[in-house]
């Protein structure tokens, strides 16, 4: 069984010889359909009143995990320095739920596999309605490929941990599994002297990728230092050291475009004070350009407007226009005033942080809103004690991509992490906050297999609330939201998962979001072709 085409791109098409016949056409329609369709045909679209809809099976779910991470260079030889002291701990943890209709009671089967192999070396066998599968110490990228649950695609996720409790990779830094796409916006990361970033493309499928890099700065689109074409063979990896390509950029976001196939990437973001660790996480792609983006997992612990290291929302327009864009926040409570920067003008091409100081302790969603396409990120921080080498405080920071609310419905839980599920309610409309109640079922998933808990939730419109995971459940491995079929038109539920890892000298954590549910094409239309041959 192939595996999906993602993100609507067109098929290759072979340029050989075509059989010119009827049967043929039909064969090259239904092909089309299956690989381009988002969502069930219609059979009373117009010019396809006279087509005969045919079932088609639905295609295997392939998500990529990221690799372990790319380590510092070692100090000289008569250095007594090393960079990384303790080995990062990395885990790779996977997850599939049964499918959305009465045909799939049972989870999707599927296996693990390091990039490039073939040879499975993890199997997922669903046991009580879903599966999941752990792997320590991957020495590559995973992927992850589930097949189709009766008749609906596979409901699959995947995470990546890696654990580093000292040295230059201090941090918790994790990601959920991607599903491959040609077009991908990573919105955070920096080149500045005392950071480093490091940009990951894998491509699991069979032909090879030429991507095409752009980059971002404060001061506009960056004229890059080679770089700008990255060919990535199939079942490979590729790293570009964004320092080396676009220098000294405080704020980044890169944007790539792939021909030729799928794939997954992502960007390895650490800082360091001198010799103290300020944070390590990897950046995602998020929400591709559009006038409005929401981010979810915007945890934030008390802070004044002109505090050090606050929480930031990164934002660009990637376009010719300048804008005004409007963030709004959502909390427990509704609607919350963001000091001075409610409103902010966007210069075209320039990156921009708006600091998030002085917002009362807790969970929000933002909102931004723009009469011109933009992109958007989030980061929040958490203060930690001096390290042994001097006196300033260690940091720790975690990157949370836009997302598309409503599109997941399933997040998978690193082991050895403490979870809380941010939960928000959006409306569609000029106000975020303006609607009714959203009702959405949360189920917790353990590793035998079975639903841990089950509980209701009521989100009002406008508001994000925080539900501690670890109070429904041990040993989860697992997240499942699904929202009530009868709630308000135009709301909808934007969440994400916030994982913790408490150390005697402060947090760590990362922000994850739930893997977008496979394409549902059940049908497809054929018709007969009313002339044969070309032209």
């Amino acid at each position: 069984m192939s595996d999906e085409t993602m993100d609507g791109a067109p098929p290759r098409v072979w340029r050989g010889r075509i059989v010119r016949s009827v049967t043929a056409l039909a064969v090259l329609a239904l092909t089309a359909a299956v690989v381009a369709s988002p969502r069930p045909a219609r059979a009373d679209r117009a010019g396809a009143s006279d087509a005969t809809l045919i079932a088609v099976a639905p295609p295997r779910t392939t998500l990529v995990c990221a690799g372990p991470l790319i380590l510092p260079a070692a100090g000289k030889a008569d250095s007594a320095f090393n960079p990384v002291p303790v080995a990062p701990v990395t885990r790779v943890d996977a997850v599939t739920g049964p499918g959305a209709s009465a045909s799939a009671p049972s989870a999707a089967t599927g296996s693990l596999t390091l990039l490039g192999a073939a040879t499975a070396i993890a199997p997922l066998d669903p046991s009580t309605g879903h599966a999941s599968a752990a792997l320590d110490g991957p020495s590559a990228a995973v992927v992850v490929r589930a097949d189709p649950a009766g008749s609906d695609p596979a409901r699959a996720a995947g995470v990546t941990s890696a654990l580093v409790t000292a040295g230059d990779l201090r941090g918790l830094a994790a990601s959920s599994c991607q599903r491959p796409a040609t077009d991908l916006w990573l919105v955070g990361g920096s080149t500045e002297i005392s950071s480093s970033a490091d940009l990951v493309i894998d491509n699991a499928g069979s032909t090879s990728t030429d991507v095409t890099v752009e980059v971002w700065g404060p001061s506009g689109r960056v004229e890059l230092a080679g770089g700008a074409h990255v060919l990535v063979a199939p079942g490979g990896e590729q790293v570009v050291g964004l320092p080396g390509i676009a220098a000294e950029q405080r704020r980044l976001v890169v944007h790539l475009t792939a021909a030729g196939g799928n794939i997954a990437a992502h960007v390895q973001d650490s800082l360091l004070r001198g010799f103290t660790p300020a944070g390590t996480d990897l950046v995602v792609p998020g929400a591709a350009p559009a006038t409005r983006q929401v981010v979810s997992g915007i945890v934030v612990v008390a802070s004044t407007v002109d505090g050090a290291d606050p929480a930031v929302l990164r934002l660009l327009v990637p376009g010719a226009v300048a804008a005004a864009a409007h963030i709004t926040m959502l909390g427990a409570g509704g609607v919350v005033a963001l000091p001075g920067a409610d409103s902010i003008d966007l210069a075209p091409g320039d990156v921009t942080d708006v600091p998030l100081g002085g917002l009362p302790a807790g969970a929000y969603t933002a909102v931004v809103d723009a009469p011109v396409p933009l992109v958007a990120a989030a980061m929040i921080t958490r203060p930690g004690l001096p390290g042994q080498l001097d006196d300033t405080p260690t940091l720790e920071r975690a990157w949370a991509a836009s997302g598309y609310p409503g599109a997941g419905s399933l997040v998978a839980v690193p082991r050895g992490t403490v979870a809380s599920l941010v939960l928000a309610a959006v409306a569609d409309g000029a106000d975020p906050s303006a609607g009714g109640t959203v009702t959405a079922t949360l189920r917790v998933l353990g590793s035998h297999g079975g639903v841990l808990a089950e509980r209701s939730v009521d989100v009002a419109a406008g508001s994000t609330t925080l539900i501690d995971v670890a109070s429904l459940g041990l040993d989860v491995t697992g997240i499942e939201i699904e929202p009530a079929r009868d709630n308000p038109a135009g709301v909808r539920v934007a969440w994400s998962l916030l994982v913790t890892v408490t150390r005697p000298d402060g947090m760590l954590l990362s922000v994850l979001l739930p893997t977008p549910d496979g394409q549902d094409v059940t049908q497809v239309p054929v018709r007969a072709g009313t002339r044969l041959g070309l032209g």
